[in-house]
């Protein structure tokens, strides 16, 4: 028996036209180990950001009720040729309720039960998603489970992908972020040193009142200072960074090698032997990474993306993953939320320039039903 219901999605044409809209769908009757979710809160994350809203020019869109209509500045435009003139759903993550399921006993098993999926169109009042990647959530409200996969099986990648390369101690860009307060927590529990870097004065008062040792404001006149004392204190050599523009991984390579330089007994040429790694995995400022030849070549940047990572990983460490998400949903993964929208209302002019900003606990979560 078919489904009808709204669903949003996202159109970039050749010549830098984007719409975004709120549709009338009919969805599939789930089959094999698929299963039918009527969606119940979807969180807005900057990952989604990419294809929902990227550089278009908000401001000056023509706004009508469920659907805007902007323009796609270059090199954005450009670089995006390959999404020209498909219509792509959006919402990587989100929770609700199973109300179909395909005839495998691992999706039937489902039926009637509240999950947390990933279904990729999560902006929608029903979702098609693999049973295998639900996460059946109890007696978890949808809002408590609406952002348990993307922030917290980042975070606990961060901590992983460290581990399995030695690393002791990590530093992380942007740390005040709701992704950033997990991490602090997942870091105190499995005993890993953190550096984290914020760009205001409340954000350091905020990080220590969660336990956070190590603090350093870029904003500071004395940043560099503090962020070397930091990093000489932790051995902290392993960062990530959701920023990627500008020069916040350029800062830490230089105060990472001005730790290592200042333990080396005799001169190099070529800097310190000691490797320095960065990851960036987000786009909060979209102007080019901007990288200086003032730490050796002793370094290396990498990106970071989760489903990669996870696949590298393999299902045992992803389901160990997963159950510690779980037993932690409200405590060490919880996630809080500025504003809940419905579809049409995430389209306004005042709700897409708000969560385009991705200001720092400022997450919108999107209640398709509401």
């Amino acid at each position: 028996m078919s489904t009808t219901g709204k669903q949003l999605f996202t159109t970039l044409e050749s010549d830098g036209t984007l719409t975004v809209a709120i549709e009338e769908v009919t969805f599939p009757d789930p089959t094999g180990n698929q299963v039918l979710v009527k969606m119940e809160a979807a969180p807005i994350n900057p990952s989604d950001l990419a294809i929902l809203t990227s550089a278009a020019d908000l401001e000056n869109a023509r706004y009508s009720p469920g659907k805007y209509v902007a323009n796609m500045p270059e090199p954005f435009n450009t670089g995006s040729k390959a999404r020209h003139g498909a219509k792509l759903p959006a919402g990587n993550e989100g929770a609700g309720t199973v109300v179909a399921t395909g005839d495998s006993e691992m999706a039937k098993a489902l039926m009637g039960q509240r999950v947390a999926c990933v279904p990729g169109n999560a902006y929608s009042q029903y979702c098609i998603a693999d049973a295998a990647m639900c996460l059946p959530l109890g007696d978890h409200s949808s809002e408590d489970g609406a952002s348990a996969f993307v922030n917290p099986m980042t975070a606990l990648g961060f901590v992983e992908n460290a581990k399995m390369d030695g690393a002791k101690a990590i530093v992380h860009t942007a740390a005040a972020s709701n992704l950033g307060q997990m991490l602090i927590k997942i870091c105190q529990e499995d005993g890993i040193e953190l550096v984290n870097i914020v760009r205001k004065a409340e954000h350091v008062d905020m990080l220590k009142g969660l336990g956070a040792k190590y603090v350093v404001d870029s904003s500071d006149g004395n940043f560099m200072a503090q962020l070397r004392d930091a990093i000489d204190a932790t051995d902290a050599f392993y960062g990530f960074d959701p920023i990627g523009g500008g020069q916040a991984v350029d800062n830490v390579f230089k105060a990472m090698e001005q730790v290592a330089v200042s333990k080396m007994t005799e001169y190099s040429r070529y800097g310190s032997n000691q490797q320095k790694r960065m990851f960036i995995y987000g786009r909060l400022d979209l102007g080019p990474t901007i990288l200086t030849p003032s730490y050796g070549f002793g370094w290396t940047l990498s990106g970071w993306l989760l489903t990669p990572f996870l696949q590298m990983a393999g299902m045992e460490t992803m389901m160990r993953m997963r159950k510690r998400v779980l037993d932690n949903l409200t405590t060490t993964f919880a996630s809080s939320y500025k504003c809940r929208v419905n579809l049409e209302e995430m389209l306004t002019k005042d709700a897409v320039t708000d969560y385009r900003a991705m200001k720092t606990g400022e997450k919108y979560l999107v209640t398709p039903w509401s």
